[in-house]
């Protein structure tokens, strides 16, 4: 992510992926950003590129993400 000190002290609340449907009916995962919780109890969101096509889902970081 960036350089941002406020996002960088905290990891983050949820992680954004971009999803998109493939021909055989299967789904494409692409992390492309992630949220964090702010005072207000909204979310700030940080995106390292915007999709063309597909839908944004955003999902609690697995037990893996959580360690590193």
């Amino acid at each position: 992510m960036t350089n941002n000190p406020t996002t960088q002290s905290k990891r983050p609340s949820l992680y954004a992926y971009q999803v998109r449907e493939t021909g055989n009916g299967s789904t494409f995962w692409n992390r492309i950003g992630a949220c964090w919780e702010n005072k207000a109890g909204g979310f700030t969101i940080q995106l390292d590129c915007v999709p063309l096509d597909g839908r944004i889902v955003c999902q609690p970081p697995k037990a893996e993400d959580k360690q590193t």
